[in-house]
């Protein structure tokens, strides 16, 4: 019985440094070459061609296209824009809705939105941190072997960009609504010089919202690049991370009347008053942005909040997917030297 003991305990201390060997190999350190580390030496311009948007809201869902900008100057500033609008008809819900059931004279249109501001750089500094890189080998190319296995990874101490700033721009958007179901919502009925609208028919409206917003932003840059040993590639992380929250405020929200043929009165059009629909000039939204600093990449965003729009319908959520993304840091000149 002892004999057995201590040959288990002798296997158990075998297998404990066989163990023990496989972890240190796995965590065995790494030497590298830093190629650059620089989170201030970033791109200036960059252009977003967004093949793909989903918004998700209480008054349209809507799926397109659009096309964003970002320059930096001086890392004081950023300015950004950014154009998005529907596919089509059939990616625009509402408008969908409303062609299929046009009784009325209106044309529905389709949601465009579009916005502009700048952010100023209250405080943009510097600090070390670490960061996490995937190592990767041309050596798991072969078979399935980078699909049949978990990932390595080092960490190295980096610098990261911190940047907390204030911002303010404008924002103008297009949508139709469907108001026949927001005035049973809003219990009113709309009226004209003979009377109520026809209950019988479907009726929409167009709505354009017009406003500004002021918030702010928090943002984390890393640029850097390593050369690690042992035949891996080269690594880096240039992602620009921004995240924000802004207060929106709309002056401006107009929603068409509505015009009817009535064929109970030899064709006349009849035009019926929107006056009475309530609406919410207020709202706030949050959001996150990516986006990475090389020449030819791609970005990501995503937004949810509460929109200036018809009283009730203020809910919305946004992603959207820029590929590609062009950057440059538009400095175009070369250095001469005399013979």
């Amino acid at each position: 019985m002892k004999k057995f003991f201590c040959l288990s305990f002798l296997l158990c201390i075998g297998s404990w440094h066989i163990l023990l060997a496989q972890v240190d190999f796995a965590n065995e350190a790494i030497t590298y070459e830093e190629l650059y580390d620089d989170p201030y030496a970033i791109n200036k311009l960059f252009v977003h061609l967004q093949p793909l948007y989903a918004e998700l809201s209480a008054t349209n869902v809507s799926a397109g296209f659009g096309i964003a900008g970002n320059y930096y100057l001086k890392d004081k500033f950023d300015f950004f824009g950014n154009l998005r609008q529907a596919y089509s008809t059939s990616f625009d819900y509402v408008r969908d809705i409303a062609m299929k059931n046009l009784e009325i004279e209106n044309r529905p249109q389709s949601f465009t939105f579009f916005e502009m501001g700048a952010t100023y750089h209250i405080k943009d500094e510097e600090s070390d941190t670490e960061t996490k890189l995937i190592l990767y080998s041309k050596r798991y190319q072969k078979g399935n072997r980078w699909a049949a296995q978990v990932p390595e990874h080092t960490v190295i101490p980096s610098k990261v960009r911190k940047i907390k700033g204030a911002r303010l721009g404008g924002f103008a958007y297009d949508t139709s609504i469907d108001l026949k179901r927001i005035a049973t919502e809003q219990n009113i009925i709309l009226t004209d010089d003979f009377g109520q609208i026809p209950s019988e028919i479907y009726y929409h409206s167009n709505q354009t919202v017009k406003g500004f917003f002021v918030g702010g932003t928090m943002g984390w840059i890393k640029n850097l690049a390593i050369k690690p040993d042992k035949g891996y590639g080269i690594l880096s992380d240039d992602l620009i991370l921004t995240t924000f929250l802004d207060i929106m405020i709309a002056p401006s929200i107009t929603i068409d009347d509505v015009y009817y043929r009535d064929p109970q009165h030899d064709n006349q059009i009849r035009r019926f008053s929107t006056e009475a629909v309530k609406k919410s000039i207020f709202g706030f939204r949050t959001g996150i942005e990516g986006k990475f600093n090389r020449e030819l990449g791609w970005a990501y965003g995503a937004e949810l909040g509460m929109r200036p729009t018809v009283s009730g319908r203020g809910f919305f959520a946004m992603v959207r997917i820029s590929l590609p993304v062009y950057s440059t840091n538009l400095d175009y000149g070369r250095e001469a030297f005399g013979k």
